[in-house]
């Protein structure tokens, strides 16, 4: 077949034509662009296996780029127009915001699972606007819309492809055109699930149940979901379903974090032997740091990678202390990440409203202030496309050596939160960030108690998680020190939209 204009790998080459052969089968060709009604069947899972810097992604960018040119609708789970005869689709998605976002900032139109579970309900006057966006109707006329904020959203649809960014750029907020949140109805097509290592088992039923065709891209070396004994969903497909990539490509090959990543993968190397190799790294490229301390200006945006909560706790309540936070308060520009939403069933249309804005389970958030009401919270939420929001809030910050937890913000129901300056390295699984410290003693303390997860030293499998983490710099943090901030935490670059209201007007609701 005509391979895209990349340059690809023999075993990107061999996945490329595989998936592009059982795409046909279910009717869509990429190679003539041609497309044909869906074959009945049971659900088509097929994997694309490899360790960072193997290209997983740019595999997945190509194939996309190849089933859009070939007519096939890509659903991005911020709005989905009227279905079409002989429509078919495609969704990429992620188990996180963070890793959606990963993905968008490199041109991929991703969204999360839970965006594509469930679909907005658009208030029908604003949804005209969506429509001439999408291309199904012509330009409407709204009131209390000028023709240049029409423009302007029109402009933005055009390069980001975003139906809520592009009513953004026109002056409203989620709350002006979202009415709702219903559970999908329709199946989609195809499915495009990335960092599928973090996938439960229910998430891939639910994704199943969806998807007629499912292509899961992970990373084996990876950690795997907590209470499924080391196993990933991928683990169970057939041998001749599961597609490895082995190669690192050359302009990853100079990168001294995927070389060390990479060398964890020697069965005799021994912890004071990897850390040597850091330190080696450390002197000869500035991309990775040998660290005395931990650098708590870094700490709001990235937190520390940790292994023992223990540890957690304390990094977070010496980053506050060294702010000088209040007991009894939250500063603007705290780092938060979100823990669940803590409602009833009979809420269920409010939970599905908060976790499709983006507070799902692990969500990374800072905190911008005191809500207009007793209890809630502005909140900015890492990776969300329309991300500043207004919450009832349950924050808990926890102190060491204390089982209560001190909670600074106490609405009866709504969004739980624990602080976000420092995390478990299995809670960072799926996101990325520029600068990433790893507190090695913790990784130290993991290779002493000599513990083995799925076949592989677990210290092994938390090193490679944690430093794979890192875009640009590594610092690997040899001490229990902290540094002094340089300034106070800042929220000024994080105000540009007004935060969107919630369906959780009060409290008495509840």
């Amino acid at each position: 077949m005509t391979l895209p204009a990349v340059t690809f790998s023999h075993d990107q080459a061999e996945a490329f034509d595989r998936i592009a052969e059982a795409l046909r089968g279910f009717g869509v060709d990429i190679e003539e662009g041609i497309l044909t009604p869906p074959t009945e069947g049971k659900t088509r899972v097929m994997a694309v296996l490899g360790k960072a810097g193997s290209g997983k992604t740019l595999l997945l960018s190509e194939l996309t780029k190849a089933l859009e040119s070939a007519g096939v609708d890509i659903v991005s789970g911020d709005y989905e127009g009227k279905s079409k005869k002989d429509r078919r689709t495609l969704a990429i998605l992620a188990p996180t915001n963070k890793a959606a976002s990963v993905l968008r900032n490199r041109g991929v139109p991703a969204t999360t699972i839970h965006r594509i579970l469930y679909t907005p309900v658009y208030d029908p006057e604003y949804e005209r606007i969506a429509e001439w966006l999408a291309g199904d109707d012509t330009r409407p006329e709204i009131e209390g819309l000028t023709d240049e904020a029409l423009d302007r959203a029109f402009a933005f649809y055009q390069i980001h492809k975003s139906i809520p960014g592009a009513l953004a750029a026109a002056g409203l907020r989620g709350s002006d055109f979202i009415t709702g949140w219903k559970r999908r109805d329709d199946p989609l097509d195809i499915g495009f699930i990335d960092e599928a290592s973090m996938l439960d088992d229910k998430q891939f039923t639910d994704l199943k149940e969806i998807f007629p065709t499912l292509v899961l891209f992970g990373d084996p070396a990876q950690l795997a979901p907590v209470g499924q004994s080391g196993q990933m969903v991928f683990d169970t497909l057939a041998k001749e379903t599961k597609l490895e990539l082995h190669r690192v490509h050359r302009q990853d090959q100079d990168n001294p974090i995927l070389d060390l990543a990479h060398a964890l993968a020697d069965p005799a190397l021994a912890f004071e032997d990897f850390e040597r190799m850091i330190e080696e790294a450390a002197r000869r490229d500035d991309r990775v740091v040998w660290a005395q301390r931990v650098e708590v200006d870094l700490m709001a945006r990235s937190p520390v990678l940790v292994w023992r909560n223990a540890t957690r706790i304390r990094l977070i309540n010496a980053f506050r202390s060294v702010y000088g936070a209040p007991e009894d308060a939250l500063l603007e520009g705290e780092p938060l990440i979100c823990d669940g939403i803590e409602l009833p069933l009979k809420h269920r249309k409010k939970r599905v409203d908060l976790e499709a804005r983006g507070l799902i389970k692990g969500a990374q958030v800072v905190f911008l202030g005191q809500g207009r009401k007793p209890g809630f919270s502005r909140m900015h939420v890492i990776g969300a496309e329309d991300p500043q929001v207004n919450v009832a809030s349950i924050i808990k910050i926890e102190k060491p050596d204390e089982e209560e937890p001190f909670i600074p913000s106490a609405a009866r129901m709504g969004a739980a939160f624990l602080h976000g300056a420092a995390v478990t390295i299995h809670k960072a699984q799926g996101s990325q960030w520029e600068n990433v410290q790893v507190f090695a003693p913790d990784l130290y303390a993991a290779a002493r108690m000599g513990r083995v997860e799925a076949g592989q030293p677990l210290w092994k499998r938390l090193a490679y998680v944690a430093i794979t983490r890192a875009e640009q710099r590594l610092f690997w943090v040899v001490r229990n020190r902290l540094s002094k901030p340089s300034g106070p935490l800042r929220v000024d670059d994080l105000r540009a939209v007004p935060a969107a209201a919630l369906v959780l007007e009060t409290q008495e609701e509840l």
